[in-house]
């Protein structure tokens, strides 16, 4: 494995450093914005700093240690710590035998709700065992950095899978029950978002959540105010009076395009919501 030779060359000593640094406005929900690989000399030290990402720092070899949040963490082969966005911390290579790590910087609107899912925002360190699928990611993320063209794409895509298995591997001890009825809410809208155009019900959105019918009617009534089902028909409406106001496309097009394959049924329910015909929207709309 390429990871393997990249070890051979770092214990040879013929490996140089590198650093890769990204574009954030590319990819606002979530992106690689660095990654790197150094080797430190004896008592090599950074900070104590703030950083504006997340980052994770894996050692490759040697010792070190880390110090956040008052807390000290003593680091070895193996090891990996999270450093926070906006926390000072400080981290150090052994004085005898220092440290080699790769790390990985990534940042994101969604990054904070995706590692609230692990449980490295409450123990910033951590120790990858024998499961390499999450040590490779850091393989990977070396190959991706020599891409000549769609760097960042191959590189966002080896980030989504490296969040997944902290998520899987690294699981959050705890979650507060409002917060796990939420993230219930949160996961129906998500889907209703993303299935609308196609046959959608309150059955079909419990299965896909693992959860009773009637529990998520509830929880989706607790929370938003109307049921699954109403929310469902008000977006559908929502994006029809868009792609009236937006395109030519036809009423009978519109209709199928948010869900609804009888045009005749689609206009009524669009009135009943609106006050008024599609086509009546859309004149109205367009001037």
């Amino acid at each position: 494995m390429l990871f393997n030779y990249i070890v051979l060359l770092v214990l040879g000593g013929f490996m140089k450093d590198y650093i890769f640094s990204n574009d954030f406005s590319r990819n606002l929900d979530a992106m690689i914005y660095t990654c790197g690989f150094e080797t430190c000399v004896p008592s090599h030290s950074y900070g104590p700093v703030v950083r504006s990402g997340y980052l994770i720092h894996y050692i490759l070899k040697g010792k070190g240690i880390y110090k956040t949040d008052g807390h000290l963490y003593h680091l070895s082969e193996g090891d990996a710590f999270l450093i926070r966005p906006n926390t000072l911390i400080y981290y150090e290579a052994d004085k005898y035998d220092p440290w080699t790590y790769t790390w990985i910087g990534f940042q994101g609107i969604k990054i904070e709700e995706y590692l609230k899912r692990t449980s490295l925002l409450e123990t910033p360190y951590f120790h990858y065992g024998k499961d390499d699928r999450v040590r490779l990611c850091h393989e990977k993320m070396f190959e991706a950095y020599q891409l000549p063209e769609n760097r960042d794409l191959m590189m966002n895509s080896i980030l989504y899978e490296y969040l997944y298995l902290l998520a899987s591997k690294f699981p959050r001890a705890y979650i507060p029950p409002k917060e796990k009825k939420i993230s219930y809410v949160e996961e129906a809208l998500r889907y209703i978002e993303n299935n609308y155009a196609h046959p959608v019900n309150i059955q079909v959105i419990a299965d896909h959540l693992n959860i009773e019918r009637t529990y998520l009617y509830r929880l989706f009534k607790d929370i938003t105010g109307s049921s699954p089902q109403e929310y469902l028909l008000d977006y559908r409406i929502r994006r029809a009076c868009t792609l009236l106001k937006d395109t030519d496309l036809t009423i009978n097009d519109i209709a199928r395009s948010v869900g609804y394959d009888d045009a005749l049924y689609f206009s009524r329910l669009f009135k009943q919501k609106k006050g008024r015909t599609p086509t009546q929207y859309r004149k109205e709309k367009k001037g």
